[in-house]
This record gives structure tokens, C-alpha cells and sequence, in this order.
């Protein structure tokens, strides 16, 4: 077993959530058992992957998407409501990294979706804005835009929205995970020939059309799947704790 203080002083300063702004507490949300053994990952602290937790035992829920959002109801009632008191009555710490592991160099959902898809991290989107999650860089070889497209789904399984000609060449990319549409903008700045991120809207839709950047809405939960994972290996390396990663799966 290892204190709870130890484990979080490690991922503050490994991920240096106290120097990222963001929408959410990042760090410890909801305090369980100071003595760490069982740890689950997973990508969002909704109640399925909260029962899975229970089911197997875990004292400590580390995930990306967690609770207390900016701007959101602080009223303790529904499902919110029973979310915690399943954590409280289990004595389940809850772990959450927001921004801090979307941007981490290694164990963030940015690389992490790199290293699934291969592609080569050049580097920031924005250069000169650093508070900026998401890269540019290059496929692993050109690619049509219906190649590329069908290379997104054998990845990460699951078939990509595509906007952009099938038969257009694709070198080089930017990406951004979950809901970074706002971020096409910056990505056609940066002159790449595609764009993918998890969500799409309305307007990104003209905005690639007009500007003839391949824009790939591959989903918000299937492109954030896997810095929790890499950050929960971490902590089973460095603390020999007992890590497991479930995937509560979402179409969107």
C-alpha cells in the first residue's frame, strides 16, 4: 500500500496541475482510504465505471473527466447525488486530471493518440500560446483522405465522421482529443492538410469546406481512452500498486 499524499504529490508535480488553468479541480475530488492498494482508470467518473470500481474492490477511481465544472449546479441531487454517495459509502478516492493530462508531454491524451495512430509530433498547434492543448505533425505515411480515414478506424474502432475529399493527399495533421473544434481554426493557421479532434459543430463543417482542410470527428470518449490508461501503468511502475483500466464505452 502507499499514503494517498505521496501518490498525489507525484501526479501534482508530474503533471503540474497547479500551473494549468482549467474548467474543474484537478487532483483529489473526492477523499476515500488515505492507505492506496486498487486503483481503476477509465475515461469519465460516470456510475457504471463507479460500480465496476466497487465490484473489484478499488479504494481509488483515477480519470480524466471528473466532477465539479465550472459554471455547473453545486446542488448535491441526482445523479450527482448518487454518484458520490456510492464513492463516499465505499470510501473510493476519486482522481481527476483535466487539461493537465490532455497537455502532459508523455502521458497526455494528445501523445497518447499520436502513438496510436503513429503519427509524428512536430510540435504545438500554437506556438506561441502554450495553454493551447494539441499538436501538429505528420502521418506515418501519405494517405488519401478515405485511407486516412479508415486508418482513425481500425486505430481506435470506431469509424470517424469525415469532412474533406476521399481522394485528396494527406501529409500532415493536427489534433487536439475531445471537444476541440474550436481548435480547426488554429490547425488551418498552422497550414497542416487535416484536423481531427473528438467533437464537430455546425460551423466547423463550412469552415473545413471553405478552407479545404480535411476535418475528422473521431469521438470525444474514443480519443481520450488512453492517457488515464498510460498514467495508471505509470502509477502501477512507480507505486507497485494494482492498476486497472476499464473502458465504459460511448458512441460519442
Amino acid at each position: 500500500m502507499t499514503d494517498r499524499r505521496q501518490i498525489l504529490n507525484h501526479l501534482n508535480e508530474l503533471l503540474q496541475s497547479d500551473r494549468i488553468r482549467d474548467y474543474c479541480p484537478n487532483g483529489l475530488q473526492v477523499q476515500g482510504r488515505e492507505q492506496i492498494q486498487s486503483v481503476v482508470t477509465g475515461v469519465t467518473a460516470n456510475q457504471a465505471l463507479i460500480d465496476a470500481a466497487i465490484a473489484m474492490g478499488a479504494d481509488t477511481l483515477l480519470v480524466h473527466h471528473g466532477y465539479f465544472w465550472k459554471g455547473e449546479d453545486a446542488a448535491i441531487t441526482g445523479i450527482k447525488r448518487q454518484r458520490l454517495k456510492a464513492l463516499l459509502q465505499h470510501d473510493i478516492n476519486l482522481l481527476a486530471y483535466h487539461l493537465p493530462l490532455d497537455m502532459h508531454p508523455h502521458y497526455g491524451n494528445n501523445v497518447q493518440l499520436a502513438q496510436v495512430l503513429e503519427l509524428t509530433v512536430d510540435g504545438p498547434i500554437n506556438p506561441f500560446d502554450l495553454t493551447m492543448p494539441g499538436n501538429i505533425g505528420r502521418l506515418p505515411k501519405p494517405m488519401t483522405g478515405r485511407e486516412f480515414s479508415d486508418w482513425i478506424a481500425e486505430r481506435l474502432q470506431r469509424e470517424p465522421l469525415h469532412i474533406g475529399g476521399d481522394n485528396d493527399i494527406i501529409e500532415t495533421v493536427a489534433w487536439c482529443t475531445g471537444g476541440a473544434q474550436g481548435y480547426l481554426q488554429a490547425a488551418i493557421d498552422a497550414g497542416v492538410d487535416a484536423y481531427i479532434t473528438g467533437e464537430i459543430n455546425e460551423p466547423a463543417v463550412h469552415l473545413a469546406r471553405e478552407t479545404g482542410t480535411h476535418f475528422y470527428s473521431a469521438g470525444h470518449h474514443a480519443t481520450e481512452r488512453y492517457g488515464a490508461k498510460a498514467l495508471g501503468e505509470h502509477l502501477a511502475e512507480t507505486f507497485d500498486l494494482q492498476v486497472t483500466f476499464i473502458d465504459i464505452d460511448n458512441p460519442v
